[in-house]
């Protein structure tokens, strides 16, 4: 096995396509660096969005869960949603500005990479999106917002984004499956 050493946030917001994009780069990364045995060790998936942004418990989860990817430094690493996410939900939420900059600063020493994913803003689209993940996800319904919501969550990750200093890459996620994207990725990674 070879060592591999990416740290890749995938980040943008929800409908816009990260965990089906996550699950192409895994193809790729994982097999490269597995070990050969019965575990998929090449490459771990982080999910860490499920009810704990934009709570008194995100911060907390955050740095918890940095310590975690240090600890993980010499492995494949890709998180769905993390330091921008927080940012984002905090300021909806509870009209909170959080400062990344201390996670951030600890996410450069790892090499972290951020992938962006985006959508055109039609609403059309968000709407098919969000009728998909009701089927999908009926308990879903509870949090489901209108597709102009989605829109203007992706307006604030881009404004946060702005502000990372780490190296990025913004796709558009309109059209998937769309392989292009994907070799995309995987130039930005280095891994094609």
């Amino acid at each position: 096995m070879s060592l591999g050493r990416h740290k890749i946030i995938f980040e943008g917001a929800e409908l816009a396509g990260k965990s089906y994009l996550m699950s192409q780069i895994f193809a790729h990364v994982e097999p490269k660096y597995n070990s050969g045995g019965h575990i998929l060790d090449g490459c771990h998936w982080f999910n860490l969005d499920v009810g704990l942004y934009g709570t008194a418990l995100g911060n907390k989860v955050l740095y918890r869960y940095m310590d975690l990817l240090e600890d993980l430094k010499d492995t494949n690493v890709m998180v769905e949603k993390f330091h921008i996410t927080e940012t984002v939900y905090q300021k909806i939420y509870n009209n909170q500005d959080f400062d990344f900059s201390k996670i951030e600063s600890r996410l450069k020493k790892l090499d972290t990479k951020i992938i962006m994913v985006t959508f055109d803003e039609d609403e059309e689209l968000i709407a098919k999106r969000l009728a998909d993940r009701l089927k999908l996800y009926p308990h879903y319904s509870r949090i489901a917002q209108t597709p102009r919501d989605y829109i203007r969550q992706q307006q604030m990750y881009l404004v946060a984004l702005s502000k990372s200093h780490l190296e990025h890459l913004v796709v558009n996620a309109s059209r998937l499956p769309n392989p292009i994207i994907v070799d995309d990725i995987l130039k930005f990674l280095k891994e094609k």
